[in-house]
C-alpha cells in the first residue's frame, strides 16, 4: 500500500502558478556549513585549547567573572576584606525535623525563621496530597 502511494505521489506535477501559492523557493536543513572534503567531523576544532593566562595572572585574579565589555577580571582580596557573612553562606542548616526535636522557646531567631518557612511547606504539600487523593 505504502509503495502504490509513493508512486501517486510522484506522478503529481506541480505547475508554476501553485509554486507561487506555496511561496517562493523551497525549505531545506543544513548542517550550518559545509565541510571539508575529507575532514573527519571537526575533530581539531572541538579539541581544548591551551590556557594563554600565566600561572601567577590565574591566582589573583577571579578569570571570566567580568560582564562588561571595557571591565577587567576582579583581583581577589585578603580573607579579612570579605563580609563576615560570606564565609557562612555554604554551612549547613539544620532539617525541618531536626528543629522540630528542639524547643521552639530555645532556637536562634536564624533557626526559629528556617523552621516557620519550612513547617508551612510542609503543612502546604500535605494539605495538596490530600486533596489529589479526593
Amino acid at each position: 500500500m505504502a509503495s502504490h502511494c509513493g508512486r501517486t505521489l510522484r506522478t503529481i506535477h506541480v505547475t508554476k502558478d501553485v509554486g507561487l501559492v506555496m511561496g517562493q523557493g523551497h525549505r531545506s536543513f543544513s548542517s550550518g556549513g559545509k565541510a571539508k572534503k575529507g575532514s573527519k567531523g571537526g575533530a581539531a576544532s572541538d579539541a581544548p585549547k591551551a590556557s594563554v593566562l600565566s600561572k601567577e595572572v590565574k591566582s589573583s585574579t577571579v578569570v571570566g567573572a567580568n560582564i562588561l565589555k571595557d571591565g577587567t577580571d576582579p583581583k581577589i582580596l585578603e580573607d579579612s576584606e570579605y563580609p563576615d557573612w560570606l564565609w557562612h553562606l555554604l554551612d549547613k542548616k539544620p532539617p525541618l525535623s531536626e528543629l522540630q526535636r528542639k524547643n521552639i522557646e530555645t532556637l536562634p531567631y536564624e533557626h526559629l525563621k528556617r523552621f516557620v518557612k519550612l513547617d508551612n511547606r510542609a503543612r502546604i504539600k500535605e494539605n495538596n496530597a490530600d486533596k489529589a487523593k479526593n
